[in-house]
């Protein structure tokens, strides 16, 4: 039924759950799991120069070891599930444009995420890419929690 699974991960608890959710269905259908993890691009929001206390090396050299984190445990457990794994990193303003832009290049059928649950007034400040995906991809989402 379901070929290739999209999980994306912030590196949280939830994201786990969610990264072991997809490799279980991956491992019954017979599916093969891409994990993207998508950090906002380097951003300097101070005026003086000298308040800045990071470089755009350094930001890049943190963000590509956070995404490598991330990715590592879901390689981890697909191997141990013998699931064919690959992971990405991408970069983005919006984090659910670029899961859904992965969709499309790499051709997933299923996109398996968390939800943090954020209800109220957080929910609708903090917005949730989870639910921005869902409004927008056209392939099925399977939310965890």
């Amino acid at each position: 039924m379901y070929k290739h699974i999209l999980v994306p991960t912030d590196g949280s608890e939830l994201s786990a759950n969610a990264a072991r959710e997809a490799i279980a269905v991956a491992r019954a259908f017979g599916a093969k799991v891409t994990g993207i993890h998508v950090t906002a691009p380097f951003h300097v929001f101070a005026v003086d120069p000298v308040m800045v206390t990071g470089t755009e090396e350094t930001y890049a050299a943190e963000v590509k070891a956070m995404a490598a984190k991330a990715l590592s445990a879901m390689e981890t457990l697909a191997k141990q599930k013998e699931v064919a794994f690959r992971g990405l990193h991408a970069s983005g303003e919006r984090p659910w444009e670029e899961i859904i832009k992965t969709v499309e290049s790499e051709g997933c059928d299923l996109i398996v995420m968390a939800s943090h649950g954020r209800k109220g007034v957080a929910g609708m400040l903090l917005g949730s890419e989870t639910q921005k995906v869902l409004t927008h991809t056209k392939v099925p989402v399977l939310v965890t929690r």
